[in-house]
């Protein structure tokens, strides 16, 4: 198959087993991002920033999309990092 030729049409079930791997991969990530220090979640918001669209360029929709949901994946890791805290402390608590 040339490298330039289209991709035949996904089946149904096909894509929806794309859609499955594609969550399960954000919730592996977001576990691992819970666990990355400050500075490192920065970079990674950073990132979004840098990719987004810049003054008197064009905006393309796949590229706003994607740096927003590099912010949103950042902003649930810190939220799972501060709901396991919670959650450990209220563990703990119960447990003595």
């Amino acid at each position: 198959m040339d490298a330039f030729s289209p991709d035949p049409d996904l089946s149904n079930a096909e894509l929806v087993q794309l859609r499955v791997r594609v969550v399960a991969l954000e919730n592996l990530l977001i576990t691992l991002l819970a666990q990355n220090s400050e500075q490192q979640l920065d970079l990674g918001r950073d990132m979004a920033t840098y990719i987004s669209p810049r003054p008197g360029h064009t905006d393309h929709p796949l590229t706003v999309h994607a740096a927003a949901q590099m912010l949103h994946l950042t902003q649930r890791a810190v939220r799972l990092r501060a709901g396991r805290r919670t959650a450990s402390s209220y563990t703990a608590w119960h447990l003595v």
